[in-house]
């Protein structure tokens, strides 16, 4: 019986598109918490192209590598970001009055609280990767027990969390981004991101 052959296709590195769009995102995002500017309106292109379809797009790349991590970090994040640009659009009464009327923002607030769950056993993943894609993860945690706080109680220090936890999740990623390019382009260490780490490393 004749085999079949199979090639390995070969995928580019695609952390530092996912990064990148995850920094443009919450750098966006974050003013409108900060209070450094208004409305959400101009937040939802980036949301849908930046925050969703770069890391959809690093996630599938992901998936070609058999990278588990990564494949369901850059997804869960980027499908967020898709539901967070929705419930702006339903807030803004794209989809008519009845579903704005009807939206229920303690709903929108358990949401915020599974991927504060999620992200809590991500972030343990990410200390076998590097870290500052660690630190990445621990400022995710505060983002979204900050919106769970801001949401489901109203608290202002949960709403000032999210701002500036987003702000800081912004700049790391800007530079997980530039390392992620430099090293892998100049194949050397342009940009330190830290050795993994963490009670999983052997050695």
């Amino acid at each position: 019986m004749e085999k079949t052959s199979f090639q390995q296709q070969v995928v580019a590195d695609p952390t530092a598109i996912g990064l990148f769009g995850l920094a443009m995102v919450t750098l966006v995002a974050s003013t409108q918490k900060l209070g450094w500017t208004d409305g959400t309106s101009l937040i939802v292109p980036w949301a849908i192209f930046l925050g969703a379809c770069a890391q959809i797009y690093a996630s599938i790349l992901d998936s070609k590598k058999n990278n588990v991590f990564g494949t369901t970090a850059f997804g869960g994040y980027g499908f967020f970001w898709l539901g967070v640009a929705m419930t702006w659009l339903i807030q803004h009464g794209l989809f008519g009055e009845s579903m704005m009327q009807g939206a229920d923002l303690n709903q929108l607030g358990f949401a915020y609280v599974g991927y504060l769950i999620f992200t809590l056993f991500m972030t343990v993943g990410a200390m076998g990767v590097n870290k500052n894609l660690f630190i990445i993860f621990v400022l995710i945690d505060g983002l979204f027990l900050g919106l769970a706080m801001s949401t489901l109680a109203g608290s202002h220090f949960g709403h000032m969390l999210a701002g500036i936890c987003e702000l800081l999740i912004s700049l790391f990623s800007f530079y997980g981004s530039a390392a992620a390019v430099l090293n892998g382009h100049y194949k050397k260490q342009v940009l330190n991101v830290g050795k993994p780490f963490g009670p999983f490393i052997e050695g």
